[in-house]
């Protein structure tokens, strides 16, 4: 390998020895495959850099250790129009006892999860007679409203931390990954689902062959599968890359989603656009059997997939063209932050969601330009970002120093900071959202 120069820092000594390379993503003769379709991938849609895992949050007492950084280069699929990110890590080494994402710290995920089980609840009966099964289940935030309706559940979540407080609330769980084998014993148990939901985690999946084989027996018949995930058009056209990290293995749209379900003998019947994550789909799922019988397929499937196709998801052009979108974002946010800096303005920000550490550690902002964050959740408090090392607070920090401006860093939940948070006005305190572009909220 050479001599090292001797001024090379040792976090980057770290990146060159200690990326994971498995042999499925990297394999020997050095190509890439799609994880939907099988064939090449080598068309470019964004490269942001190296990383560290956008969930490892660091102890202070381990402040002086080096991080492993991890390429977060994603591809786009010519064929099936698959964006994705190749594996650099295990699901294992994200999802695991120290995984700090509860999903019950946010209202706005609970009052969305709340509005979910009630439209579910009317439309397709749900009641004590049936089963829901969530899949990615994390803390039981969406089942506890089921649950209290007297409908049975079972949450499946492979992050023991977040599965545990389900637990502790009554909720059963099971500590597992779903794939094919889940499935599969869902079904030899006898725990088949009338509603098979997952919120956030088709685009967490590694392996999204073997997760979405599983649904088929793990479906009731008649059953009905419902799949939320960021809308891969929203991500491009309002330049939402900061939710690019390693947890986040595909990028999707209901064109690439609706071809990967058919391979597993599963129609597509309905979708709809919600809000959640700036803009989201939620896909409606059948066993191609009970299409028929069940579930007629609705126009809002192809009207849909006329549009993504109208707005170029079908086009490498469209994906080529996003990179020049992100580094001009890059420079506005640093802009600001020096500008502000450069006025004797502070800025702190607020949050420490995993998109931000993809936006801090892209951009290379450290507690020069900001000097602080703070999270509701107990579980970061105390701890670093990683990449920027960051300091994470409780948000009662804000009120003792009385910054100029605050960064929400979870710009989708930015109405529910701007409410809990509002006693900033009281200093002329100021709110600034990064993307879609930076912006000085009034």
């Amino acid at each position: 390998m050479g001599d090292v120069p001797s001024m090379l820092p040792i976090s980057c000594l770290f990146i060159v020895l200690n990326v994971v390379m498995p042999d499925q993503v990297f394999p020997k003769n050095g190509k890439l495959s799609c994880r939907g379709c099988g064939k090449g991938l080598a068309e470019t849609f964004v490269d942001l850099g190296a990383t560290p895992l956008a969930n490892s949050y660091v102890d202070p007492s381990r402040i002086l250790e080096p991080e492993p950084f991890y390429s977060l280069h994603a591809y786009v699929c010519p064929h099936c129009w698959l964006v994705q990110l190749p594996a650099v890590e295990q699901r294992e080494t994200i999802f695991n006892e120290d995984y700090a994402y509860f999903s019950s710290f946010s209202s706005t995920i609970l009052s969305h999860a709340k509005g979910y089980v009630a439209e579910m609840t009317e439309r397709f009966g749900i009641g004590p007679e049936h089963r829901v099964v969530e899949i990615a289940s994390n803390d039981g935030y969406l089942l506890q409203y089921f649950h209290a309706n007297g409908v049975p559940t079972l949450g499946i979540e492979p992050s023991a931390g977040v599965a545990k407080v389900a637990r502790e609330n009554g909720l059963p769980t099971e500590i597992r990954f779903f794939g094919r084998e889940t499935g599969k014993w869902l079904q030899s148990e006898g725990l088949q689902a009338k509603l098979l939901h997952g919120a956030n985690v088709l685009a967490h999946v590694p392996d999204i062959d073997d997760f979405v084989s599983g649904f088929h027996p793990a479906l009731a018949e008649g059953g009905v599968l419902t799949m939320e995930f960021p809308h891969l058009l929203n991500l491009i056209e309002k330049n939402y890359y900061d939710t690019i990290y390693h947890e986040h293995y595909s990028y999707l749209s209901l064109i690439a989603v609706r071809e990967i379900f058919e391979r597993h003998k599963l129609k597509v019947f309905e979708v709809q656009e919600i809000a959640p994550q700036g803009g989201s789909l939620r896909v409606f799922a059948c066993r191609t059997e009970d299409v028929d019988t069940h579930h007629p397929v609705l126009p809002s499937v192809a009207e849909l997939e006329v549009r993504e196709v109208a707005e170029g998801l079908t086009s490498l052009n469209r994906y080529r063209d996003y990179a020049k979108h992100v580094h001009k974002s890059k420079r506005d946010l640093l802009r600001f932050l020096m500008d502000a800096q450069e006025a004797g303005k502070t800025v702190v920000g607020y949050g420490a969601p995993a998109k931000g550490n993809t936006l801090l550690n892209f951009c290379g902002v450290k507690t020069d330009l900001l000097e602080y964050t703070v999270d509701v959740s107990t579980a970061k408090m105390g701890k670093l970002l990683p990449g920027t090392r960051i300091p994470i607070h409780a948000p009662d920090k804000i009120f003792e120093t009385r910054p100029d401006y605050v960064l929400i860093l979870p710009w989708n939940i930015k109405e529910e900071i701007m409410d809990s948070m509002k006693g900033i006005v009281e200093w002329g305190g100021r709110f600034v959202v990064p993307l879609p572009e930076v912006r000085v909220l009034e």
